[in-house]
């Protein structure tokens, strides 16, 4: 019985990952700034100016949406089994690994450009908007960092209610 009440909470957190991280890439593709890109012709593709403030905020609205995402996803799992945070770890993980690579793929489907085929083809500059791109990897842990963080601060939080419990037991038994 345990067993399958720890998969139906590994098989929640696959499909909660996979559609809220799918939905959190049309999000972060919506909130995150474009970047102008400038095409030449027969030279290549560059950013317009200096911009490097465009890429990084890239990056940290990616970052706040996933950090949002683990606590959330995470909590819900463990409301639906908190006396079993090992199967609560294992699905928030899972469910980081699969948003996160959904939430990745649809932010930078989505406005995508042939930048090749623009440079081709382009004969004038022009300025389009860069596809959205995360410039830092590690941006890609932090669903994973956030899931684990709950789980460990409702381990701990556990654990000082055992202790708790235990003191006031010991307590009543002396008196």
């Amino acid at each position: 019985m345990a067993a399958k009440k720890a998969s139906a909470v590994i098989l929640a957190g696959l499909i909660v990952g996979l559609v809220s991280g799918a939905a959190l890439g049309v999000v972060w593709w919506q909130l995150a700034p474009k970047v102008p890109l400038l095409i030449r012709p027969d030279t290549g593709a560059y950013p317009e100016g200096f911009q490097p403030e465009g890429f990084l905020a890239q990056d940290v609205t990616f970052a706040i949406l996933a950090a949002v995402a683990g606590v959330a996803v995470t909590i819900g799992l463990a409301y639906m089994r908190r006396e079993s945070l090992g199967s609560v770890l294992v699905a928030g993980l899972l469910a980081s690994a699969v948003g996160t690579a959904a939430m990745w793929f649809v932010g930078t489907r989505l406005g995508s450009v042939d930048i090749d085929g623009l440079v081709a083809t382009t004969r004038a500059d022009t300025v389009v908007d860069a596809p959205l791109k995360v410039s830092m990897p590690a941006m890609f842990l932090i669903w994973a960092i956030a899931s684990a963080l709950v789980v460990t601060v409702l381990a701990l939080s556990d654990w000082l209610g055992e202790r708790r419990a235990q003191r006031k037991a010991a307590a009543a038994a002396d008196v």
